[in-house]
């Protein structure tokens, strides 16, 4: 599907043009979500604010583990936008195709010796995250708490969740991948 449910409106407020200015700016896209999210502005404007302030790198998190954190939360949700949007240049983040396939559920993540102990307690983490229902086991989350500072599990959980926010609402509103990814980026499933 190459078109949304809906389409924008045709008047979009001049304080919402601006924000739309400035994510085309930022992305190098003029993005369907945000102008979709026009029809309600209180939604675009907290949806806009909550993707400003999006964790990057974050003391000990690292951008290659927030990359991972994104990533995981894109593929897990099965979201094509979120996935186009958050695997973009995935290799500037160190992340190889045996990592993309663990990330993608092609692989067992424990099946790769690259992961670091806290990159695969955070991938799983975001798959718990990211699952319908949501479970969380003691000794699991023992485990979260023993290689993650209390700080580091928030911005951990609020990364996999705003993925998720986005996720299900892109999908609820048909927004298809924005083209973030060059043809031949991804390798061939097989």
């Amino acid at each position: 599907m190459n078109q949304a449910f809906l389409s924008p409106p045709k008047r979009i407020p001049f304080w919402l043009k601006i924000g739309l200015w400035m994510t085309k700016r930022v992305t190098g896209k003029d993005l369907l979500p945000p102008r979709l999210l026009a029809w309600y502005p209180k939604a675009a404007f907290s949806s806009g604010v909550m993707e400003a302030l999006v964790a990057h790198e974050d003391g000990g998190l690292s951008a290659r583990m927030l990359k991972l954190v994104r990533m995981q939360a894109s593929f897990s949700a099965a979201c094509p936008f979120c996935i186009d949007m958050n695997s973009q240049q995935f290799a500037a983040y160190q992340i190889n195709m045996d990592e993309l396939a663990a990330i993608q559920g092609l692989k067992a993540i424990e099946d790769v010796s690259t992961f670091s102990e806290r990159e695969r307690l955070a991938l799983e983490y975001t798959r718990r995250i990211s699952a319908t229902p949501l479970k969380f086991p003691v000794e699991f989350m023992t485990q979260v708490k023993g290689v993650f500072t209390e700080r580091e599990i928030v911005v951990l959980a609020t990364t996999a969740a705003q993925v998720n926010y986005w996720a299900r609402l892109i999908q609820a509103l048909g927004a298809p991948p924005a083209g973030f990814m060059e043809p031949g980026e991804w390798p061939e499933s097989g």
